[in-house]
């Protein structure tokens, strides 16, 4: 019973289900599709956030919004929201639910050390029994319900991306940074590479107010065997690494080029193979230190 408006203004996936099936890894997984995620907000606050929305100039194109029984007496509500929301011009709205068998569900909850939120001090199987049916009518009116009693998060991310993605998504992002060591090591990189083996030209006095940035100091820097023979070794890694990296679930990787500075030798090589992969992945490139020269 859900829209199927083919062109709508917004997106909107109500994410719901039993307690511990998986909605935490399924809003993690809309946010890197790119979703606004709202969890937990009661279901009449959500209808009106979508109407303030609908009336802004500056709409929120893509929407996934958890609704469990952890609102209580409020989610009672949320048949009648449900509804209110499918109603809505410009919305298309899509229900998502998640479950798992019981033994899962308490398998899960007795190696969280978590109790289930209906159990009421009780034991997690009469919770997950007593969830079970209250659900049933919101079960019965999704057109996405995923089982996973036998998915891993990366299984069940990789599902929704699937199911979710747009022509338009690119998940997963390439970042390259370049960055100087005497202004720190980069917190957020996954792979740091070491450049100031290569030649300086911060030691040539024409390129030394220039940057990577400049033709005639990428030139320098890229003429020498050791940085052509590093770009081969590197490039053969980046093509085994990467979609290592993407296989595996992450929706961006960082690789840092740090020398001296951050001022030459850095940003050629992170200007250098941004461009290389930018055909095939999603590319940025960020100078971190490009503006730390004195004077």
């Amino acid at each position: 019973m859900e829209n199927v408006t083919q062109k709508s203004d917004v997106e909107l996936v109500i994410i719901t289900g039993m307690s511990g099936a998986g909605k935490t890894v399924a809003m993690q997984s809309f946010e890197d599709l790119g979703f606004y995620c709202i969890d937990n907000l009661p279901p009449e606050l959500l209808v009106t956030f979508l109407d303030l929305m609908m009336k802004s100039e500056n709409k929120m194109r893509r929407i996934a919004a958890v609704m469990d029984t952890r609102g209580g007496d409020l989610f009672d509500s949320l048949i009648g929201a449900l509804d209110d929301m499918i109603q809505m011009d410009g919305v298309s709205t899509k229900l998502l639910f998640l479950e798992a068998d019981d033994e899962t569900l308490v398998r899960r909850y007795k190696e969280s050390r978590r109790s289930h939120p209906l159990a009421e001090g009780g034991l997690p199987l009469s919770g997950i029994r007593k969830e079970r049916a209250l659900l049933s009518e919101l079960r019965g009116r999704a057109r996405s319900i995923y089982n996973t009693s036998e998915l891993k998060p990366r299984a069940l991310r990789e599902k929704i991306m699937s199911t979710f993605s747009s022509k338009d998504d690119t998940a997963f992002t390439l970042n390259f940074i370049s960055f100087g060591f005497k202004h720190g090591m980069p917190i957020d990189a996954d792979v740091v590479f070491d450049v100031r083996f290569l030649p300086n030209p911060f030691y040539i006095d024409e390129l030394k107010p220039l940057t990577g940035l400049d033709k005639d100091v990428s030139e320098y820097v890229l003429k020498w065997n050791d940085t052509q023979m590093l770009i081969e070794k590197l490039t053969d890694l980046f093509k085994f690494l990467i979609p290592q990296y993407k296989n595996e679930g992450k929706s961006q990787v960082v690789i840092a080029f740090g020398c001296t500075g951050g001022q030459h030798r850095s940003v050629t090589l992170a200007e250098f193979f941004g461009s290389r992969f930018k055909e095939e992945y999603k590319t940025l490139i960020t100078h971190r230190d490009l503006d730390k020269r004195k004077g």
